[in-house]
């Protein structure tokens, strides 16, 4: 299937889209006002300037940040259609600029850390409104119970998930814009804000001063999982639903802002106790435990939008092989849906572990936002590289990247000050994925590097004269081997040698199988090249990355369609069974490998290829991996000898009569 047959309703504008996306797309970046003010307040007596100086801060990141970088720039860098920061990669990397896979490999690793920690502070945030009634609630097993509920309906696509979420944070957003609005009409002094020097004047004006830009950037965390999310939901949509997003927020957050100026001098604990908010303190007192259960949904909402990225940055690193094989599963028929068990389970874990670890939302205030401006960064080198590729001036790249990575490195600077305060928890966890996703590409290249390519013209005449070597019992009637040889021309040694002396194996027609992962997300071709006519055949499949690689039916349709040209015989040449038009049985070949104890490595190979083989035990089999049935299939051990040694030096001893 092209990728036109994967479009859908999400890819163009539609009012259907459009509430999709809110459903899908911005709920991280859509509860943000649950938190961000407290941050920026914390303990500390309530000031003018600092509660100006915060809503110009947070003005000017949603404005820059979000809406110019992200919602504006980025999102025109999509591999047809599909965003993130593997997706931008794939794209860069035609520039042949190799160390480029430094900055995804951070990225895509600080991205999945974040994704842990975004549902509990979320859904922590929101929970916690209900202390307002009942201050001594012991509130963390109703976040894990929610917690639970939402990774379980996980299988169920994010088609269902958006358009049962979609009607919700359509009240959510609106409730946003009507809470502060009432608050901005009685202060429109709050509007004083939109000066940048407010923004400038906090810095001097807050006790924390330039460190409470670690509070401000978690306005604007969700940024980068609205651009991994983009296949979902298509960029005009997400783009259009922003402008309804960014002013419903705006006017939150200055309506909370209007609601503290009126209340200068006092603490957020004097006006709201020990779990004050701004967020549930401009709620009139009847209003206030609906807004606990809007805000609570809305919460597991916006875990949705880094759970749903998540899915998408695995699949895309196990394309590029950044990542061990896993189970992935297509829910729906829809563009851009998938669901990897594994990952979902892990993801659940790690989400209970930091509840149980930081118990409040507080608490995980200080870890969140460290990892997240580290994948911010190295979106913005990567995104540097695909404008010189676009060949845009440089002299608007610059300025402009010159920019973010100002603002970033500023927001990395402020942010560093958590580390000790719970950030540490992220990045070790960014460091373990980081490991997982070096190890197995640097393995995949030293593997790569010592497996020996021979020319299959050099084994033509030898294959047609044993396919028809009746002293050799018939091993099958059609003998598949996958290989990895780019070349229709070159096959690997091991192959050869599997063939003709591990056992001799004849057979009729021996087909070998390449399957080529695009930098494009959705296409289906393939190639045959005829080797040895009736005897030798190659099929290379080509795959865009989103694609399913269920080799087993395509092999099935393309031999098909072979026969229905009259390009192969695939009946069985067993004279009796010849005679009755009986098919012929297919045997699939593959080849697992481990370290022969032969290999002289250095410290770091052997480092690198004893962890590879050790994440190999727990990621899917080449079998699963291709979507071949068990039945038909054969693995064979392999050695892989890494620098044998070309002589061992030995005497002899003579034998004396």
């Amino acid at each position: 299937m092209s990728s036109h047959g994967h479009q859908n309703i999400h890819s163009k504008l539609s009012t259907a889209g459009l509430l999709v996306t809110l459903g899908i797309i911005f709920g991280d970046i859509g509860t943000s006002p649950l938190y961000v003010m407290k941050a920026i307040l914390g303990q500390y007596a309530i000031t003018s300037d600092i509660v100006l100086g915060g809503i110009s801060c947070i003005f000017w990141t949603l404005t820059l940040q979000t809406t110019l970088k992200y919602v504006i720039i980025t999102l025109s860098a999509d591999n047809h259609g599909e965003g993130g920061i593997f997706a931008l990669f794939a794209l860069v990397k035609k520039t042949k600029i190799k160390w480029l896979i430094v900055p995804a490999i951070i990225g895509g690793s600080t991205l999945l850390a974040d994704g842990i920690i975004t549902p509990p502070i979320s859904v922590s945030s929101a929970v916690e409104g209900l202390k307002i009634f009942k201050p001594e609630l012991n509130t963390i097993p109703i976040v894990i119970v929610i917690l639970i509920i939402l990774f379980i309906i996980q299988q169920y696509g994010t088609k269902l998930v958006g358009k049962f979420f979609a009607p919700m944070m359509l009240v959510w957003f609106s409730m946003l814009g009507i809470l502060g609005s009432i608050q901005v009409v009685q202060n429109f002094a709050v509007f004083k804000a939109l000066n940048p020097y407010y923004a400038y004047h906090l810095l001097s004006a807050h006790p924390e001063g330039f460190f409470v830009l670690g509070a401000v950037f978690l306005c604007t965390t969700g940024a980068e999982a609205l651009y991994s999310d983009m296949g979902h939901c298509g960029r005009k949509n997400i783009r259009v639903s922003w402008i309804f997003v960014k002013i419903m927020l705006l006017l939150n957050y200055f309506g909370q802002g209007a609601y503290l100026i009126s209340h200068e001098g006092q603490t957020l604990t004097e006006l709201g106790g020990k779990n004050g908010n701004p967020f549930y303190l401009i709620m009139e007192t009847w209003f206030q435990p609906i807004g606990v259960v809007i805000a609570t949904l809305a919460a597991v909402i916006a875990s949705q939008a880094l759970i749903s990225g998540s899915f998408t940055l695995i699949n895309e690193a196990i394309r590029l092989n950044f990542w061990p094989k896993a189970r992935i599963k297509y829910p729906t028929e829809e563009k851009g849906q998938l669901y990897i068990p594994s990952i979902n389970w892990l993801l659940l874990v790690g989400c209970i572990g930091i509840v149980l670890y930081f118990k409040e939302s507080s608490n995980m205030e200080h870890a969140y936002g460290l990892a997240i401006v580290l994948t911010m960064i190295m979106t913005t080198i990567l995104l540097n590289f695909y404008l010189i590729m676009k060949r845009v001036k440089m002299y608007y790249i610059i300025p402009l990247i010159t920019l973010y990575l100002v603002i970033e490195f500023c927001f990395l600077y402020a942010n560093v000050t958590k580390f000790l305060h719970g950030g540490f928890v992220t990045l070790i966890i960014a460091i373990i994925l980081i490991s997982i996703m070096s190890t197995w590409y640097l393995a995949k290249q030293i593997s790569k590097t010592y497996t020996k390519i021979v020319k299959i013209d050099s084994y033509k005449k030898v294959l047609a004269e044993l396919s028809v070597d009746l002293s050799i019992p018939k091993y099958a009637t059609h003998l598949v081997y996958m290989t990895n040889s780019m070349r229709s021309d070159e096959i690997e040694e091991k192959v050869m040698y599997s063939i003709l002396q591990k056992r001799p194996k004849r057979a009729d027609i021996y087909w070998f199988v390449h399957v080529n992962i695009l930098s494009e997300p959705y296409r289906k071709e393939y190639k045959v090249t005829e080797l040895v006519k009736d005897d030798i055949y190659r099929i290379d499949f080509y795959l865009g990355f989103r694609e399913a690689t269920k080799i087993n039916l395509m092999f099935k349709q393309v031999i098909k369609d072979m026969v229905q040209r009259g390009e192969v015989d695939i009946t069985s040449r067993y004279e009796s069974l010849n005679k009755n038009n009986i098919i012929g049985d297919f045997k699939f070949v593959l080849s697992e490998k481990f370290l022969s104890n032969d290999s002289d490595l250095t410290f770091f190979e052997n480092t690198v290829m004893n962890a590879y083989f050790f994440l190999k035990k727990f990621s899917l089999s080449e079998e699963k991996g291709f979507g071949l049935d068990s039945s038909s299939v054969k693995v064979e051990q392999f050695p892989l000898v890494l620098h044998a040694p070309e002589k061992i030096e030995m005497k002899r001893i003579e034998c004396r009569e």
